[in-house]
């Protein structure tokens, strides 16, 4: 789960920095923003599985289904805060470097 974790940070930071070198700085912060809409409520999510299976009977599905609904929520308040809050948001770079770290974990599933 870690691995999955980094690799979504570590495509949130790729996406920027390209996004940067091809349309500009507003581009940049506009893509390092969408990847960590996503890559944050996943690290979360990632970090209340682990603890809760590491609890006694703390493996059970209702715990699964809260956390990805908190995950859900965290990444619709993130995305509202970034509408809110960055005004010179390039909706281009944010939605696809969204896009390219929510789907980032193909990589390592389809590495082996």
């Amino acid at each position: 789960m870690a691995r999955i974790v980094l690799l979504q940070f570590a495509a949130a930071l790729v996406v920027a920095l390209v996004a940067s070198l091809v349309s500009g700085l507003p581009a940049g912060i506009s893509a390092l923003l969408g990847g960590l809409c996503c890559a944050i409520p996943n690290a979360f999510f990632a970090l209340r599985l682990f603890a809760s299976a590491r609890k006694t009977g703390g493996g059970s599905p209702m715990n699964f289904f809260i956390g990805e609904f908190i995950k859900i929520a965290l990444t619709l308040a993130l995305f509202g805060a970034v509408v809110m809050f960055y005004p010179g948001l390039n909706w281009l770079a944010f939605i696809a470097a969204f896009i390219v770290v929510l789907k980032s974990y193909l990589i390592l599933l389809f590495r082996h």
